[in-house]
């Protein structure tokens, strides 16, 4: 059985219409700087699972698209680079501290905005609707997933 996640992106980084545009639709899901993060990619995440594609940081942000987890875990080469502004300098190739999957976009939907997901009472306890949340990548229970995908026709 899959398991479910949301991605947030920022779109002037990586847009549903990039992920889209890029190479079998895939993209390397790279800047993760966040422990709980990575250790949702690292420990949770599978091949095939669902990602619901969120714009963050943008004038309106909400759920942009429908996405799958393409790869394994590797290496997120923008941690060795000092040109990156993910660069990290105390991680080692050989003991990279942060990783990546490939995320391969499915379909561009219209966007779900916050005020929308927040009107839903079966929503209430979706990870992203609570409050002081930052994580860029954060789990959907099934239930939610199945709400979501209704409500995005």
């Amino acid at each position: 059985m899959p398991n479910y996640w949301l991605m947030k992106s920022e779109p002037d980084e990586v847009s549903i219409d990039d992920a889209l545009a890029a190479p079998n639709a895939t993209v390397a899901w790279t800047g993760v700087r966040n422990y709980q993060a990575r250790n949702f990619m690292r420990d949770g995440m599978k091949i095939g699972d669902g990602v619901l594609f969120y714009h963050s940081s943008c004038p309106e942000p909400g759920i942009a698209g429908i996405a799958r987890v393409a790869s394994g875990i590797k290496p997120d080469p923008t941690q060795f680079d000092p040109k990156s502004p993910y660069y990290d300098p105390a991680s080692k190739k050989d003991d990279p501290r942060w990783l990546l999957v490939d995320v391969q976009a499915v379909r561009k939907t219209r966007l779900l905005p916050l005020p929308e997901l927040r009107a839903r009472p079966e929503l209430a306890d979706l990870v992203v609707l609570r409050k002081g949340n930052r994580l860029s990548i954060t789990p959907v229970e099934p239930a939610h997933w199945r709400v979501i995908e209704k409500m995005l026709g």
